[in-house]
């Protein structure tokens, strides 16, 4: 046995076709030049009958050697062939002429790729044999002349007949080289070791075999048993090839579709197609490509049905299918009784003795045998696979081959199995199951992929209001019919080009085509409009509100970085803004995004504040009437920024308190608070703290834990320690806030209700909660000198309050007619710019001692009063 290149003409690459063509031109006219040369150095030859008959069983002994050839692939469109041709070869060197053997050679080799159907490889192969013999006679004459007289006879026609197998080896690597398909060296090297010690092999087969037939009589059966245990070897050594190589097949197709997988997977989630559904058309002409040279067979068909509702799909490698079968969608294959076999087993079709209606198939396929075996999956049927005409068509197809088809419609069954399950988990992780339309994360991945050709496309946001009320009266069902409904309707106005998703509940987004400014806010009203348009869910009318807002590129500043989570982002600004405005439709502007940003720094910045002292507290006085007796302070966050200067607490406090970092700044503003009323203790001086603390503390539902760590920790009584909430933040949920109440006023803290009288809070909801004190809102207590309605409600507000046992506090006073008003009325506390403004710790110290009088109080304690 030896190995030669086989060569298979590239197709479909234009330049590459052009260069091997050249290529094989060339090959050709070496040979013929090497073939000249060496008839013109041979002795010449007188010819006679019995050549014939020599050159006759040369040509059959090529003819064997050949057709008994091993196909090894090494690289896409290149294998190699181990075959026996250089023991006919080497006897052939013995027995006759330069020009008998070669065309032997020729015509056999030439013969054998017309009789296996292979006519584009021709050429270059003719060229090959040329060589092949060219280099074998050209080594026997050298070695003739060279060592006339010196060692055996056998030993030239050996060496002749190995150089043959070695020549065409360098050449096959040359060939790789110049079809651009790189092998690695080690591959390589290992080829030509296989050739080395295979050619070696099969030249001393051949000149062992004459030497002992010729020389000594009576050697034929010692031949005919060295060549039948070389016969066992060859199958065994073909059998472990061809396992071999079935093994590689099988891996290389498994590659093809996972790779194919991956690069689905990496693509937009727009939907279910040929792609996501397993394999892509390039890929499964690889995979039919690599079944057909495995096979030897003349063509392979694969019929794929990437959905079950869809017709199959047909690829085909090797010669053309019939115009009307290869027409990309298979007509008629309900009749076609090659593809509705039952099972999912090989079927081996002869068209000499099938059925009426498969040999009918066969010849609508100009094919004389095929294997075919249907693709199944547990549920239906995936597609099938069919083998036509094996190349070397006197063997046919045999066991192994149905083996070998089998074992890979497996794998590609189950391979499509998977991938059609891989898509749809994959359209169900990147849509939303109610409506259908993408969700977030296939939106951002979807139209990441759509602004790379269209970075002027605009992001539209739109959120639906009242359906949250839907949802509670009549229940969720409800509720997602109208979200359902909705997707209709956005669907219907913004065209299919459009791509929409749903975001969350009851917020959608849509990317659509850049338009003029005008032209969109247009195209939003109308959407909106059709949105909160009366829906009608089996016989109940419903209503639902909507805000539009939209962004493209072209509103963004230059510096900024457009991409789809900032599309999105700014289309929330400006939904938030057409919100906080009461419009329907707002477009994004730059300045919001400015707005928008700098929340955002002051939220990231905040725990960085807090460590270097850019947040501190400030403290209000509070006195008592008529006494005028100091009897605490509020404390009051007051953050300087850097860059941005003295921030309002109305600025950042909302910003931190969304970002859920409130519970960081009421522990801190409690802790100073402490830490001051701590100090006054320890001289004597009996002062409370008021801290403002939120609604969302009143969820932690250790929050009172904290609270009594705090106090033991320094040492404060709980009486002089007054937590502040907001009317509406108390009366938003009270009873989930009442729990956590109760448990504070059982430390006995004191529990205050801030701002009452601007909010809608329920007196009897009042009665229940453990407050101590409410304080009116000072828009009241400014409005009392010239407002006898805000008179009133302040006086009603101190009568409400003293009626249910509540200290009242009256904030924002700035003036002595409203002190005295106040004092008149029985208000218990006062606090406002006419006692102080907001002082920061060094001058409340200051203003204590310059503005209070120090008088004994009980057990030791020092009483501060407000001078006049």
């Amino acid at each position: 046995m030896a190995e030669r290149p086989d060569v298979v003409e590239p197709v479909d690459e234009t330049p590459l076709v052009r260069r091997f063509r050249f290529y094989s031109i060339s090959v050709v006219l070496i040979g013929l030049l090497g073939a000249l040369l060496v008839s013109w150095w041979m002795p010449p030859t007188d010819y006679t009958t019995d050549h014939i008959w020599t050159g006759l069983l040369l040509v059959l002994g090529f003819l064997i050697a050949e057709q008994l050839a091993i196909n090894v692939d090494v690289r896409s469109g290149v294998s190699w062939s181990i075959s026996f041709t250089e023991i006919p070869l080497a006897i052939g060197l013995f027995v006759a002429p330069f020009e008998l053997v070669l065309l032997a050679h020729v015509i056999a080799g030439v013969s054998t790729l017309l009789i296996r159907g292979v006519h584009d490889r021709v050429l270059y192969n003719a060229g090959v044999l040329v060589i092949e013999i060219s280099t074998a006679f050209a080594v026997l004459q050298a070695f003739r002349l060279s060592l006339a007289g010196v060692g055996p006879d056998w030993a030239g026609p050996f060496v002749g007949a190995f150089a043959a197998p070695v020549s065409s080896t360098l050449l096959g690597l040359v060939t790789v080289y110049v079809l651009g398909r790189r092998i690695r060296l080690s591959a390589g090297i290992l080829l030509v070791g296989r050739t080395l010690v295979l050619g070696m092999v099969n030249s001393a087969v051949g000149v062992v075999g004459y030497v002992v037939t010729v020389q000594e009589e009576g050697g034929w059966p010692l031949i005919l048993l060295a060549l039948s245990g070389f016969g066992a070897l060859y199958v065994a050594y073909s059998g472990l090839l061809r396992d071999q190589r079935d093994l590689e097949a099988l891996s290389q197709v498994g590659l093809i579709v996972a790779r194919s997988g991956q690069q689905a997977a990496a693509k937009p989630a727009t939907g279910l197609d040929d792609v996501s559904a397993g394999v892509a058309n390039d890929e499964w002409h690889a995979i039919a490509e690599r079944i057909k040279d495995q096979l030897s067979a003349t063509r392979v068909v694969l019929h794929i049905r990437f959905d079950p509702q869809a017709p199959m799909r047909t690829v085909v490698a090797g010669t053309d299918l019939p115009q009307e079968l290869n027409t990309g969608d298979v007509t008629g294959s309900k009749g076609d009784p090659l593809l509705r076999l039952p099972g999912s087993h090989v079927r081996h079709f002869r068209r000499i003795d099938a059925m009426p209606e498969i040999r009918q198939s066969l010849l609508r396929r100009d094919a004389t045998e095929a294997l075919v075996v249907p693709l199944r999956s547990a549920s239906h049927l995936l597609g099938v696979v069919e083998a036509h005409d094996r190349q070397s068509r006197w063997r046919g197809f045999g066991t192994a081959d149905m083996r070998l088809i089998g074992t890979m419609a497996s794998h590609l069954a189950t391979a499509l199995d998977n991938r059609r399950l891989l898509s749809r988990l994959r359209h169900d992780a990147y849509h939303d199951p109610l409506t259908g339309l993408l969700n977030r994360p296939g939106f951002r991945q979807a139209a990441t992929e759509a602004l790379r050709s269209d970075p002027q496309a605009m992001v539209v946001r739109i959120d639906l209001d009242v359906l949250s009320t839907v949802s509670d009266a009549l229940g969720y069902a409800w509720g997602d019919r109208m979200v359902s409904a909705a997707a209709r309707r956005i669907r219907d106005t913004l065209g299919p080009e459009s791509m929409i998703a749903r975001l969350e509940g009851m917020a959608f987004a849509a990317l659509m085509h850049g338009r003029p400014i005008d032209e969109m806010h247009a195209l939003a009203e109308r959407l909106r409009d059709m949105l909160i348009a009366p829906y009608i869910v089996e016989r109940l009318t419903l209503d639902a509100g909507a805000v539009v807002g939209f962004v493209s590129a072209a509103m963004e500043d230059e510096q900024t970085v457009v991409d789809v989570d900032t599309l999105l982002q700014h289309a929330d600004v400006a939904v938030r803004a057409a919100k906080a405005g009461g419009e329907p439709v707002r477009a994004y502007m730059p300045s919001m995004g400015q707005i928008f940003l700098r929340r955002f720094q002051l939220v990231t910045q905040f725990r960085h504040a807090v460590e270097t002292g850019q947040v501190k507290v400030h403290y209000q006085p509070k006195v008592a009437l008529p006494s005028r007796n100091v009897l605490g302070v509020e404390a009051l966050v007051r953050w300087t920024h850097p860059e941005y200067g003295d921030l309002h607490p109305d600025e950042f406090v909302p910003a931190i308190e969304a970002a859920g970092l409130v519970g960081a700044l009421t522990g801190f503003v409690m802790e100073q608070a402490l830490t001051k009323v701590r100090k006054w203790l320890d001289k004597g001086l009996r002062i409370s703290a008021a801290v403002n603390i939120s609604v969302r503390s009143l969820a932690e539902q250790d929050f009172p834990e904290q609270v009594s760590d705090l106090l033991t920790r320094y040492g404060v009584p709980p009486e002089l320690l007054t937590l502040e909430l907001t009317e509406s933040g108390v009366m938003a949920d009270p009873q989930k806030a009442l729990p956590v109440l109760r448990r504070l006023h059982a430390l006995g803290v004191v529990l205050a209700v801030d701002d009452f009288g601007t909010g809608y809070s329920s007196l009897a909801y009042l009665r229940q909660l453990p407050v101590d004190e409410v304080k009116i809102d000072k828009s009241f207590v400014f409005g009392m000198g010239t407002d006898l309605s805000d008179l009133a409600v302040v006086r009603s507000i101190v009568e409400l309050g003293h009626s249910l046992g509540l200290s009242v506090v009256a904030e924002g006073v700035e003036e002595d007619v409203a002190r005295d008003q106040l004092s008149a009325m029985g208000c218990d506390v006062i606090q406002g710019y006419l006692i102080s403004r907001p002082l920061s710790e060094s001058r409340l110290e200051a203003w204590l001692q310059a503005r209070t009088t120090k008088t004994p109080g009980r057990m030791d304690e020092t009483v501060l009063t407000l001078l006049s």
